[in-house]
């Protein structure tokens, strides 16, 4: 039996974020006061209300249907075969086989390596028997006529058409015809001016600056190429594909809000053109063959909101950290009060046609979108799950209403880029099964023996026909957060990434924390967020009912309870906790050819940098978790990739610690000393070229 991995006891900055990702990531979001102030009954509470009677018989059903069941709609998959259930996700009799190239290794198989231990070591550390490369880094060249990187010497021409800043949202597309070439695509998510610029000052940013960071922000497509003798890959600069959008290009509003009063400006009277992205955060990837950017923290762009609803988006009514209202009016709400209106959407990116437009789907809602990750239903409807990532905000699913179309025919690419544009957008309502007395916020698990109950969806509107009383259609999708509030959606502890399985159908949904839980005047624990104070997170497992993804009912329970797993108040699907990796603050999931779950860490409060870690949701190893690796000091691990020969993660804001700059790095990563710190895509691999895990 393995011991428990050790735990580093000192605590970096309290434990979590640095002051500085905080400043810049998400303007301080933490330290202010939490925008939902609604009075919604909380998930442990009887459904009452926004809830009709039909609605409230389908919520019971759900919960006699997974009880009845003895739980089996959540223990073999929303509607998987027993069969399938039944088979371990672990090859052999015992599971002992050889992995990582280091020796023999336990484990379910992908995720036979030796765990990295938790660690502050200013480098990407990775398994026994692995090796890594940086893919590329922030700054590199890959358009046409696009200057080689000289931090001191940047300017936004030659930016625009480099590799932009703290890389987040990674997809990995096959290239057809290029033999061993993929697309590459990233999000931008935002930028750190005083790491990117000596003598930056924080007061006077001069214009310069102030472009070049509108040039860093928005999404990257670059084609790479495989490397055969390992797991490299290594960028094709000026390839015909390559692309760069930053917060200047533009983009399409579509969708049922489109030309809406509340999207119009004086320079788009029509509210259909939008210049820019901004805090692209994680994604996702449609059946299609598109990519899909959730737009999050954009309120800290915004100076000078004053109203109610940009309140509950956490607009401040001062100036903003990067002073971009100084340069551009619509940054200023006094002047353009509109054009906030215009940013918080999930946007649809085409990466094969360099020549089209990225479409801003209204119908998906406007909320801090951390990504948006669809699955099919039967009949061939995409529907997309997301996160709003804010304290106590909320879960949500659209179901397009049309079917997609199979085929790469014109015709069907033309379809296709439309069924995010018309169907249903819905909020989650989620109910434990437990006694109240049973969640007391100390997390301890309820007599049964788990954190579960039933969900239903509350649908807020569909086209132009709103669902909420008091609110048009258009006000729904523009003032989301407003409709979850008035029908009684459950507060969540940050939902953030969400992906459903490949395999099962299940989704799973990481909540990252949530340390004003409990506190006076805010929502107490309840089931699905059932610890006070939450500094660590959880991971919820939903299944939909009868195996349909537009089915407004869904059973749930917590897969994963996050910490120490010497803390009583950890779970980790009922896996022995001494065989496990501690992990704190998942943020990004992706799954793996073998159907585990990987997950990143962001704000990790447990001593350790944050990392990568990887844990089966299947057989008789499911909650058995391990860590891959761990990201330099002040980093974030993002945009986790798991393919079968390699492993890919954006290393995103290395060296971001309280008091770093240009001239006093905190980190050396990743071209060492006396270079400037670089945001960067990382490969990780076998040094004896075979697949990863097994």
């Amino acid at each position: 039996m393995r011991k428990l991995l050790p735990l580093l006891s000192d605590h970096p900055h309290g434990g979590g974020r640095s002051a500085l990702t905080c400043r810049y990531r998400c303007g301080d979001a933490c330290f202010q006061e939490v925008p939902n102030t609604s009075g919604n009954e909380y998930a442990g509470d009887v459904i009452a209300g926004a809830l009709s009677r039909r609605s409230m018989m389908r919520a019971t059903a759900a919960v006699t249907v997974a009880a009845a069941a003895g739980g089996a709609v959540l223990a073999q998959g929303a509607g998987a075969p027993a069969a399938q259930a039944a088979v371990p996700a672990h090859g052999g009799k015992d599971g002992r086989h050889g992995g990582g190239g280091g020796g023999k290794a336990d484990g379910a198989r992908g995720l036979r390596f030796t765990p990295v231990a938790p660690n502050k070591d200013d480098k990407v550390t990775v398994p026994e028997g692995y090796a890594q490369s940086v893919v590329i880094r922030w700054g590199e060249p890959i358009l046409r006529g696009a200057p080689a990187f000289d931090p001191e010497k940047q300017s936004a021409r030659a930016q625009a058409g480099q590799f932009g800043y703290n890389n987040d949202f990674l997809s990995l597309l096959p290239l057809r015809g290029e033999h061993g070439r993929q697309v590459l695509v990233a999000n931008h998510e935002y930028t750190d001016e005083v790491l990117m610029f000596r003598g930056y000052d924080a007061a006077e940013p001069t214009r310069e600056q102030v472009e070049i960071a509108w040039a860093a922000h928005g999404l990257s497509v670059v084609v790479v190429q495989e490397q055969h003798r390992d797991g490299r890959l290594t960028p094709v600069s000026r390839h015909p594909l390559n692309r760069r959008l930053t917060a200047t290009s533009r983009f399409e509003l579509t969708g049922p809000a489109a030309g809406s009063a509340l999207l119009r400006t004086s320079v788009d009277p029509g509210g259909r053109r939008v210049l820019g992205t901004l805090n692209n955060c994680a994604g996702g990837e449609t059946p299609w063959g598109t990519t899909l950017h959730g737009e999050e923290n954009f309120n800290q762009y915004f100076a000078n909101g004053s109203s109610a609803t940009d309140k509950r988006y956490g607009v401040g009514t001062g100036a903003t950290e990067r002073k971009w209202e100084r340069f551009d009016k619509r940054f200023d709400l006094a002047q353009e009060p509109n054009e906030v209106h215009r940013f918080g959407w999930v946007v649809e990116l085409d990466p094969y046609d360099p020549e089209s437009t990225p479409r801003k789907r209204t119908a998906l809602g406007r909320f801090k979108h951390e990504a948006a990750q669809p699955r099919l239903t039967g009949d061939g409807r995409p529907v997309v799950y997301m996160g709003d990532d804010e304290r106590f905000d909320y879960f949500y699913k659209f179901v397009s209403s049309k079917r997609m179309m199979k085929g790469s025919s014109r015709r069907a690419r033309e379809h296709n880029l439309t069924l995010l544009d018309e169907g249903t957008l819905y909020v989650a309502k989620i109910t434990g099964d437990s006694p109240a007395a049973e969640v007391d916020g100390a997390g301890k698990l309820p007599s049964d023996g788990e954190f579960d109950g039933a969900g239903h969806w509350i649908p807020l509107a569909t086209g132009d026909v709103s669902h909420v009383p008091g609110m048009t259609a258009e006000e729904v999708y523009v003032f989301t957060r407003l409709a979850g509030d008035k029908v009684g959606a459950t507060k969540m502890d940050r939902p953030e990434d969400v992906e459903p399985s490949p395999r099962t159908g299940r989704v799973y949904v990481a909540l990252t924390n949530n340390t004003d839980r409990g506190k006076p005047g805010k929502a107490g624990a309840d089931e699905p967020n059932p610890r006070n104070l939450n500094k660590h997170g959880q991971i919820l497992e939903l299944a939909e009912h009868w195996d349909d993804p537009a089915s407004d009912g869904f059973a749930w329970r917590l897969f994963l309870v996050a910490g120490d797993p010497n803390d009583p108040a950890t779970y980790f699907a009922g896996y022995p906790k001494e065989k496990v990796s501690p992990i704190s603050c998942p943020d990004n999931v992706a799954f793996d050819p073998h159907g585990n779950l990987w997950i990143s860490t962001d704000g990790a409060q447990l001593g350790s940098h944050d990392g990568l870690f990887g844990v089966a949701v299947q057989g008789d190893r499911r909650g058995e978790l391990k860590q891959f690796l761990t990201v330099p000091a002040g980093a974030e691990t993002c945009g986790p990739i798991i393919q079968d020969r390699r492993v890919l993660v954006a290393v995103q804001h290395p060296g971001e610690v309280d008091g770093a700059s240009v001239e006093k790095p905190a980190s050396v990563w990743p071209d060492g000393p006396g270079r400037i710190v670089r945001p960067s895509v990382v490969a990780v691999y076998r040094k004896d070229g075979r697949d990863i895990g097994v």
